[in-house]
């Protein structure tokens, strides 16, 4: 539609000066406005692409990418497996980057006074660095403490506090335990030496994990051995498809739980977030795009005996279109690039100006008392700094059709009687 004659017309108009102190002022607002909302937005998706890795991070510092157990009800899922065996298969898959058999039993913890419900979780202290982080995030203690039939415990920072237990104090365990009477539940009892304290910075490990030896804990809960898998792989976004054909592949009676499941309310609030964070923020783009509008409409005005003089030279309707689409779009199109480039600028270095901030007007933003991630992450992604271009470069396009289509209907003859 835009020809090189409408262009050269509708870049005139763009840079003159003709129109008014009051046109020219509302077009550099647009400009600004769809910039600054531009960047806005790639900045904050990217902070919140930062702190959604952050979490991801640290929800999977203790737990696997996924988990396989024997299926309720499914075949043989009551007999006893060779874990070893199958924890042997799995490590040799290709895309696999570690495996590890576990035990884990809800449990009621007691020091004291003081008790506090957990998960206990048995694990092989070999193992377990290949699937997790938890040996290196001990804060006091000692990790290979954990040895078979000395009864040791590992405890989260926050678990330890609600107990009131350091390293070497004891904590009885309580695990309830189906008996042979009429379905009676049976506690089993047993009292474990605190052997270390972990801290990942997320409450849901920190206040609910308790870690024993596999032994130990198959001991407590009165099984032969492991009662699953758990599973790292090489890609943690692969973890929902490799993980199913992992079940498959290791024989019938398997089921397969991966991340994306277990954590599936963290993950869908953040979405929602980044949604409703991205809609709020496109009302900037938005309103300098109206403001793109009242600035057409102006120009079409000034501009009526102009549009009627090229109609009578011969320039089309659609001429007409092509010179108001151009100037608009030019606007969108300097706004959006301007835009991009700002935002990308601040996502990338988001980690250093935040606490230059801080220093000069001397406030902090995220509290180490009150958080656990005190700075302030940022991700790039680029499907995210795409998205927002476009959509802001078509808002800018969309907003110039009604202006650009009322200077067509332009009459010469009515445009130019008083002249």
């Amino acid at each position: 539609m835009i020809r090189p004659l409408e262009l050269f017309v509708g870049l005139r108009y763009a840079r003159s000066r003709e129109a008014g102190f009051f046109v020219s002022f509302i077009t550099w607002v647009s400009l600004a406005g769809v910039a600054l909302g531009v960047a806005a937005l790639i900045t904050i998706l990217s902070v919140m692409n930062g702190f959604e890795g952050e979490l991801r991070g640290r929800l999977l510092s203790l737990a696997s990418h996924a988990t396989l157990v024997p299926a309720p009800g499914g075949p043989g899922a009551s007999a006893p497996r060779d874990w070893a065996a199958l924890a042997d298969r799995a490590s040799r898959t290709p895309g696999v980057a570690g495996v590890a058999p576990y035990v884990e039993q809800q449990a009621l913890l007691t020091h004291g006074i003081e008790m506090s419900g957990a998960v206990l979780r048995g694990i092989d202290p070999a193992r377990e660095p290949r699937v997790s982080t938890i040996d290196r995030a001990i804060v006091d203690g000692r990790f290979d403490a954990l040895q078979p039939g000395r009864d040791r415990i590992v405890l989260g920072r926050i678990l330890a506090f609600q107990l009131g237990a350091a390293v070497g104090d004891d904590v009885t365990v309580m695990i309830p335990q189906g008996g042979a009477n009429d379905g009676e539940i049976v506690p089993r009892i047993r009292t474990f030496t605190v052997a270390g304290i972990f801290e990942v910075g997320l409450q849901d490990h920190d206040s609910v994990l308790a870690v024993v030896h596999l032994d130990d804990a198959a001991a407590l809960q009165g099984v032969p051995g492991p009662t699953g898998l758990r599973v790292k792989f090489d890609d943690v976004f692969t973890a929902p498809r490799l993980a199913a054909a992992l079940a498959r592949d290791l024989g019938p009676g398997l089921k397969a739980t991966d991340w994306t499941e277990e954590n599936a309310t963290y993950f869908r609030a953040i979405r929602i977030e980044k949604t409703m964070m991205t809609l709020i923020l496109l009302l900037v783009v938005a309103v300098a795009a109206f403001n793109i509008v009242a600035t057409l409409v102006m120009v079409v005005r000034a501009k009526r005996t102009d549009i009627a003089i090229l109609r009578t030279l011969g320039l089309p309707p659609r001429g007409v279109v092509g010179i108001f689409l151009s100037q608009g779009v030019l606007i969108g199109w300097a706004g959006t690039a301007l835009g991009v480039a700002l935002g990308l600028l601040l996502a990338a270095n988001v980690e250093s100006i935040v606490p230059f901030l801080e220093r000069t007007f001397r406030f902090q933003i995220l509290d180490a008392d009150v958080y656990y991630v005190t700075r302030i992450p940022s991700t790039i992604e680029l499907p995210d700094v795409l998205t927002v271009a476009i959509v802001a470069f078509v808002l800018t396009w969309l907003s110039t059709l009604y202006p650009s289509l009322r200077a067509a209907k332009t009459e010469p003859a009515e445009a130019l009687r008083y002249e």
